[in-house]
């Protein structure tokens, strides 16, 4: 197995700091629970804007911001927009902390990591 080069390793990083920004703020944070609740299904975008009560222009700034990052996955259903969270995304950017903070180092024990998620 060949290890990934650095610059490599470097785009992956600023891949997943990407990610992170987008979710960093507390609409967006809040968009990827209501998904991540709803999944696989998923909502339409109205139903979200019901549940979190922020204007729909907002709304669309927020789901495009998490779009974009690829956490998040639109599709059209006749008039409406189904948005689903984008779990394959999600997974990689846990592994990626969890590869960092369990496996190599040791920083976190991966038991706690796992009984918070219960």
């Amino acid at each position: 197995m060949q290890a990934s080069s650095p610059g490599k390793s470097s785009e992956r990083v600023a891949k997943y700091a990407d990610m992170f920004s987008a979710m960093g703020t507390e609409p967006r944070l809040r968009i990827m629970q209501l998904l991540l609740s709803a999944h696989p299904e998923g909502l339409v975008v109205g139903d979200i804007q019901g549940e979190l009560e922020i204007p729909n222009s907002t709304l669309s700034h927020h789901l495009e911001k998490l779009k974009t990052e690829g956490l998040v996955e639109v599709r059209r259903e006749g008039t409406f927009l189904r948005c689903t969270a984008n779990t394959d995304a999600l997974q990689e950017l846990l592994q990626f902390l969890y590869a960092e903070c369990c496996t190599r180092n040791k920083a976190l024990k991966p038991e706690q990591i796992v009984r918070i998620c219960k």
